[in-house]
């Protein structure tokens, strides 16, 4: 039975994540789009996402995009990869229907994948994500479907999400975990010259990943293509364009404590906020 009873007028555009990797991804567009107006939304209260199951995340992330909906949002992001690889399909083409056919959820991984085919000049390309988005192989699906000439070959990070959770992502334990996966992914293919960093979380170690990898390999972080993918869509979709307010401020919602999700949050954005608590 379709739900109704959501607000008819325009909204923010509402940025999803399962924790706070996702404030990269709505840094990137804000600074790209800053006339929208936004609505953050971490369920930090569950997160990660990255070692449950595809039913857990799909019920998760679609109960985070109902929340969204109710606040006013017409347009949500999933600025989370693990949610994009095993929740996003499932929201389109069974959610939306119920909910509200003119609403609309776009993910990161195909914005991601879209600017691949420019970077890459051997046609070897390496993916580091969480053990969710490696083993949903939504990454190499999408990059053979656009370009079935690339070799893909990705490497699982169970600690890296942690590392940056906990503010531990800059402090000497943490090369021996971005060293190992670094080598672990270059050993399997030393034909590659293009990684993407497919988690929200993984700018954040930006720098310490560079030391272990050659300056002929490129290190891709999604927040600018899927900034670039977003305008391009709203020109492309003035329907949708003219559902967006346009005020230039930003909101965020947590399903976890302000107390505990603000100074996290701070690392992402460098800057001080405020937040809502909301139960889902």
């Amino acid at each position: 039975m379709r739900r109704t009873g959501f607000p008819e007028g325009a909204g923010p555009i509402g940025i999803f994540d399962s924790g706070y990797g996702g404030l990269t991804i709505l840094d990137r567009i804000r600074k790209n789009l800053p006339q929208y107006d936004y609505l953050y939304f971490g369920d930090n209260a569950r997160t990660p996402y990255g070692t449950r199951s595809f039913e857990v995340v799909y019920e998760f992330t679609s109960q985070c995009v109902e929340k969204l909906f109710e606040r006013g949002c017409h347009l949500v992001i999933l600025a989370c990869n693990t949610a994009s690889a095993k929740a996003l399909k499932t929201i389109q083409v069974n959610d939306l229907p119920r909910l509200d056919v003119n609403r609309r959820v776009l993910g990161i991984i195909r914005p991601t994948v879209e600017s691949i085919g420019s970077l890459t000049k051997s046609r070897h390309v390496g993916i580091l994500a969480t053990p969710g988005t490696i083993k949903s192989m939504s990454y190499p699906m999408e990059i053979r479907k656009l370009f079935p000439d690339i070799t893909v070959t990705g490497e699982a990070c169970p600690i890296w999400v942690p590392l940056v959770e906990t503010g531990e992502y800059d402090s000497e334990g943490a090369d021996y975990f971005i060293e190992k996966h670094v080598r672990n992914l270059i050993a399997k293919d030393p034909a590659m010259d293009t990684v993407i960093l497919g988690c929200t979380h993984y700018p954040l170690m930006l720098e310490k990943i560079r030391k272990y990898v050659s300056d002929d390999i490129r290190l891709v972080c999604q927040g600018d293509y899927v900034a670039s993918s977003l305008q391009n869509y709203l020109q492309r979709h003035p329907e949708i364009d003219v559902k967006c307010t346009k005020g230039g401020g930003c909101r965020y919602l947590t399903t976890e404590s302000t107390e505990r999700f603000l100074p996290s949050a701070s690392l992402f954005l460098k800057e001080k906020i405020k937040a809502e608590t909301v139960a889902v």
